[in-house]
């Protein structure tokens, strides 16, 4: 005897690893999605504050960014960033010395990956800014 409801969940499984397999593949093609966004934050922040103010870094798909102060005319280090990825779930680790952010992937239609946090999607531009604010702009997160 043949359940309908098992060979649908059986179906629904399969779709489901088939997507997770197709985000694995797609991780490092993400890495290299984001670190153009953050190349492009960096590059405007770099123009608004100095070259020294901060530098990027990105091997083995991971991102590393370290931002700078100056201080008594020393550029001295007053944030790091490390963004890498899991696997499971697929997503984005954020590491913003001590203080973890888990973005969550996933994969649409068309090959376009979605970024989520919780319950939110989030756009290219919210994501760098997830990442990026509190560490570029931490006098400001203090006072808002």
């Amino acid at each position: 005897m043949s359940f309908q409801w098992l060979q649908m969940r059986i179906t629904e499984e399969n779709e489901r690893r088939d997507r997770e397999a197709q985000t694995l593949e797609r991780l490092p093609r993400v890495m290299d999605e984001v670190h153009a966004a953050i190349a492009e934050c960096v590059e405007e922040y770099s123009a608004a504050f100095g070259k020294e103010s901060v530098d990027l870094n990105y091997f083995l798909h991971k991102i590393r960014l370290t931002v700078r102060e100056q201080k008594e005319g020393k550029w001295e280090k007053f944030a790091r960033i490390e963004i890498g990825t899991l696997t499971k779930p697929p997503s984005l680790h954020i590491d913003r010395e001590g203080d973890v952010l888990d973005i969550g992937l996933g994969l649409l239609p068309g090959d376009k990956l979605y970024y989520k946090d919780g319950e939110s999607f989030l756009t290219m531009e919210e994501l760098t800014r997830r990442i990026l604010d509190r560490s570029l702009f931490p006098k400001l997160a203090a006072e808002g």
